[in-house]
């Protein structure tokens, strides 16, 4: 462990070591040597990836971060009426901009105690708990640089006395297959004190049209943000990948319930990862999956808790219904 920052107000530990920082490495190594072809989407986000998923949020056919928001706005004080939490751990903080929501309704329920964000980020973490403490004077942080699916043990310990909140917004567990998400779901219900609650982000099936527009909009921002995980790959591991050479893809499985997106190569083409010693062929039409994002129903969503010993408390959703938060707490 390394303290990233110390003050009265803000501490932040980081837990990322060599090995994690070597994840990229292992997945494609991984990735790229299996007969189809994937990468994990975490590895979208490096700075540039970030920016472009900012924009995204913003299009007028992603409709996911302001609907998850508006819904958080409309139930916020709800939840912490029901939960009495003054503590909230967000998994994949980012920017901490929905946190702020529920931070504000512990405060304004005079409960607020400390906010737990776990991000592999360790800029965006830092100025999210400047700006926080800045605005809460109440608020202590203690942050943790890590990646939620190896570093859940390194979560401190709940302020006694404090019921709090663990919460994966932005529809983040849908980037798991079902059985991975079932086990992430099972590691997070162990942190849970028997007065804490999980907050669970989860989009809904609907429409494969709204669905395939929101992940291949008309301004080509996704299919940018799609292709610059190849550029990540040419710089993190000294690959000659050709974006330009691989055309963006997304479509909605309707047997599976989620929306796929891929990268297929528009031409035969070899590329040399020198990071790994690898050389990789791609068949012209071969497909490379980035992405999986799957789609939610009430009952799914209540499945999956029950299979990690968890129960269905409240469902809070958009009157639309086209995304759903849930509350959910240890059987």
């Amino acid at each position: 462990m390394r303290t990233a920052a110390s003050s009265p107000e803000i501490r932040i530990d980081s837990y990322l070591s060599e090995l994690d920082e070597r994840s990229l490495a292992y997945d494609v190594l991984d990735g790229l040597t299996r007969p189809f072809k994937e990468i994990p989407p975490k590895h979208f986000y490096d700075a540039r990836g970030s920016e472009l998923f900012e924009r995204i949020c913003e299009l007028p056919e992603y409709y996911p971060t302001r609907t998850e928001r508006s819904i958080l706005d409309a139930s916020a004080r709800e939840i912490v009426r029901v939960t009495g939490a003054g503590e909230l751990v967000e998994l994949g903080s980012g920017s901490a901009e929905k946190a702020r929501i529920l931070l504000e309704a512990m405060s304004s329920a005079g409960t607020l105690r400390r906010y737990v964000p776990l991000d592999v980020s360790e800029s965006a973490l830092e100025e999210a708990a400047i700006l926080l403490v800045e605005e809460f004077a109440e608020l202590t942080v203690h942050g943790v640089i890590g990646d939620f699916e190896r570093h859940l043990d390194r979560v401190p310990r709940a302020i006694a006395g404090t019921p709090r909140i663990i919460a994966l917004l932005g529809g983040t567990i849908g980037n798991f297959p079902p059985g991975t998400r079932r086990r992430m779901l099972r590691e997070i219900s162990r942190l849970l004190g028997p007065e804490d609650r999980l907050l669970l982000g989860t989009d809904l099936v609907k429409d494969p049209r709204v669905l395939e527009a929101a992940y291949d909009d008309a301004q080509g921002v996704t299919a940018e943000f799609n292709r610059n995980v190849l550029r990540v790959i040419n710089r993190e591991l000294d690959a000659d990948f050709s974006p330009d050479a691989f055309e963006h893809i997304a479509f909605y499985d309707r047997a599976h319930e989620w929306v796929e997106m891929r990268l297929r190569a528009c031409r035969p083409c070899t590329v040399l990862v020198s990071g790994l010693g690898l050389r990789v062929e791609f068949a012209a039409g071969e497909e490379l999956r980035t992405e999986i994002s799957a789609k939610f129903t009430r009952a799914r969503v209540q499945e999956d808790f029950l299979a990690a010993g968890l129960e269905l408390e409240c469902w809070y959703t958009d009157s639309d219904g086209l995304f759903a938060v849930s509350l959910g707490r240890r059987l």
